[in-house]
Parts: structure tokens; C-alpha cells; sequence
């Protein structure tokens, strides 16, 4: 029988996948899509998810390929940070983009002889005391010819993304909301920090449209922006999506005749499943909560709930409860709330609302400890400690 099965091939269950190898555990992935995918969702990676990577051997290829973001900026006269005050030995973002986080991770599954089918898809489930029964499908919709259209786990974790099936079959609730703005994201090689004199992360804040840049190497390592801009709750996908909406985005942050890549215009959640765990499945990564991306901390919490939760699997059964009792509310202490948080203090419309958050951030910059522990929530340091205390 195999130990666990692993519904998702994203970053997050990869991850799962090496780290469970690791300790001698064996894992099988199952993933629907038949290639890798090119869409960019996450931007990058923060200090803590650095971390994690360095222990692993693995910081070295993230590095050839992604761009380091020693300090982030908000256009509100405030002082840059200060990234040496971090407790770690990685003080920056790294910006990736989600496609070459998921290859080196891929690369890694693949060295340590863990199995991952592709055009497979699970599409039911049944548990009893001894494991989990996982129903299959080929990429095709029908029974998988190559392999067992039935397979057994002694475990089985969901990472197959916010609609996960494998939430949906176990029937767990899928608690919070959705935004009514959608967010565009404009893929250039405009050089806004030739143009603006920004930093290579940032935030734009505005009380009818907000915007952050950020620079990534791409997938050709040639470099490259992607703008996120909110959208107007009534503003169609053709208005958003024209060419003379998005140009207009783009001059209204100095970006003009500038070209694009790539546009992706999605919706935005914020929603914690009511469990994390149900006999022996499990919810990981954005099966488990999804948020909206400001501060770029969905699919780090991902990684990290990957390294905790294979620890437990590949130990002691007893302390299985351990995962939820601990990472949910993490997930709602540092990313659920802060991502609002984060949302709100861009879009914020009172002038003197907007001018008191843009000062509490000027303080918070000046004082040495306000600004690290500002840094230690931000980087997700703080709630990898929380992890440890919990």
C-alpha cells in the first residue's frame, strides 16, 4: 500500500512529496494537468520560505533564477526598509515566478525517484480505519489505462488548489468570501525602476485604483515587470481586458506606449476551510485557505504547512491533530489577516484614514523594533516561530 497520496502538483505538493522522501515515506502525486503549468500566480518567495530551501540544498538554483528584492516601498514618503534588522541569514524576497518555483521543485521530486502521473486525476474517495480508496480518471475524463483506475494510501492530501475536489468530497466547508473587484495583471518589460526610481517591489496605493509593481526574471531570465491593478467592481472582462483600459493603467504609473506580454484578469478569495484534516485526509496549501495576493503569502504558507505536515506523517501517527491545531490558525493570524489588512490599507478612501496609516508606516520604519517586528510578520519569520511554540 502506499503511505500517501498526494492530489496536486503544484509547488506546494512537490514539496510535500521531496520532503516525505526524505524521511523514507512513500508518496505518489497525482496531477490532472499534462504539462507544466505557465500561468503566474505567486511572484516570489519570502525569507522563510528561503530558509527552508537553503536547508534543502536547493537555494543555489532558486537564485539563477529569481531576482532578489532586498526592500519593498510604499509611494507614501516612507523610508526604505531596513532588511539587516531580519533574524535570518536570507533579509529579502526573492521574485520568481510561480512556473520556475514549481520546475526546480519538480527537478527535486524527480532526483529522489518520486513518482508523479500527469493526465491523472482524482475524482472520488472513500476512507475507513485502515486508509483511503482514491477513484482516477485520465486527462481524457475516462479511466486511466495505464494505471489502476483505484488506488489505496494509508494517507491522502489534498493539494489540488482553491477548488480542490478533494475538500469537496470530504464535504468541509469552505469558510469566508469573495472580493467584488477582480485584480489585472499586466506583464511588461517596461523598466519601472528606470522610469520611477522604485525599488524592485512596490506598492501604490489609491483610493480608486492601486498598483504594485514588481520585477521578476521571467521564464527567458531576461527580466521583466507584472503590474496588479484592481479592477472597478462593475467593469466587465472586455473593458478590463482592451487595449485602451489596460494602456490607461499603464500611463497613470508612467508606463507610457509601453507594450505587454501577458494579461490575466482573475477573482479574488479569502477563505479558510472550516478543517484541515478529516480521518486521514488532509487539506494543505490552497486547498486549505485561499487569500487575496497582496504581500505574497499564499503559496509561501503553502511550502511551509508542506514541511510541518510531513513531518508528522513521517512520525509519530498520534501527533497528527498537531496539523490543523496549529496551522489553521496561522493561516488566519498571518495571512488571512494580514492580506485584508494589507488590501484595505492600499484602497483606503478617507484622506485622513489614508494619511494616518501612511504615518503609522512612517513610524514604524524610523523605530529599529516596530520595524522588525513588522519584518518578522511580513516575511512570514514570526509565524514560523509561532509554528514552533504552538
Amino acid at each position: 500500500m502506499i503511505d500517501v497520496i498526494i492530489a496536486g502538483g503544484g509547488p506546494t505538493g512537490v514539496m510535500l512529496a521531496s520532503e516525505l522522501r526524505l524521511q523514507g515515506v512513500h508518496a505518489l502525486v497525482l496531477e490532472k494537468d499534462t504539462e507544466p503549468t505557465r500561468i503566474v500566480r505567486s511572484l516570489g518567495l519570502h525569507a522563510r520560505s528561503i530558509e527552508v530551501m537553503d536547508q534543502r540544498g536547493l537555494l543555489d538554483r532558486f537564485l539563477e533564477l529569481g531576482t532578489k528584492h532586498p526592500v519593498a516601498g510604499f509611494f507614501a514618503g516612507i523610508p526604505k526598509p531596513a532588511p539587516e534588522r531580519l533574524d535570518t541569514a536570507h533579509p529579502y524576497t526573492l521574485g520568481i515566478p510561480q512556473p520556475l518555483t514549481e520546475r526546480v521543485l519538480a527537478e527535486r521530486v524527480a532526483e529522489l525517484g518520486v513518482e508523479v502521473r500527469r493526465g491523472c486525476e482524482l475524482v472520488g474517495l472513500s476512507q475507513d480505519e485502515e486508509g483511503v480508496t482514491v477513484e482516477l480518471a485520465s486527462a481524457g475524463g475516462t479511466g486511466d489505462s495505464t494505471h489502476a483506475t483505484t488506488l489505496r494510501s494509508r494517507y491522502l492530501v489534498g493539494c489540488d488548489g482553491g477548488r480542490s475536489t478533494v475538500r469537496k468530497q470530504i464535504d468541509i466547508e469552505f469558510e469566508g468570501y469573495t472580493w467584488p473587484e477582480r485584480f489585472l495583471v499586466i506583464t511588461t518589460q517596461f523598466d519601472f525602476q528606470a522610469a520611477l526610481g522604485c525599488c524592485l517591489r512596490n506598492y501604490m496605493a489609491g483610493p480608486e485604483e492601486w498598483t504594485n509593481l514588481f520585477k521578476v526574471a521571467g521564464d527567458d531570465l531576461k527580466g521583466r515587470w507584472r503590474a496588479v491593478y484592481n479592477t472597478r467592481p462593475d467593469e466587465t472582462d472586455e473593458e478590463a481586458l482592451s487595449d485602451d483600459s489596460v494602456r490607461a493603467r499603464l500611463t497613470r504609473c508612467y508606463a507610457q506606449n509601453a507594450d505587454w506580454l501577458h494579461l490575466n484578469l482573475y477573482s479574488v478569495h479569502q477563505r479558510v476551510a472550516k478543517n484541515f484534516r478529516k480521518g486521514r485526509v488532509f487539506l494543505c496549501g490552497d486547498a486549505a485557505h485561499v487569500n487575496n495576493p497582496i504581500g505574497g503569502l499564499g503559496l509561501n504558507c503553502g511550502i511551509h504547512e508542506a514541511w510541518d505536515l510531513a513531518n508528522l506523517l513521517g512520525g509519530d501517527e498520534s501527533k497528527l491533530d498537531a496539523y490543523e491545531r496549529r496551522r489553521r490558525p496561522l493561516n488566519i493570524k498571518y495571512v488571512q489577516e494580514q492580506t485584508v489588512a494589507n488590501k484595505k490599507q492600499l484602497e483606503e478612501r478617507d484622506p485622513a484614514q489614508r494619511e494616518k496609516r501612511f504615518e503609522e508606516l512612517r513610524r514604524t520604519a524610523e523605530d529599529p523594533a516596530r520595524h522588525k517586528a513588522f519584518l518578522m510578520r511580513a516575511s512570514l519569520l514570526e509565524s514560523a516561530r509561532d509554528a514552533i511554540r504552538a
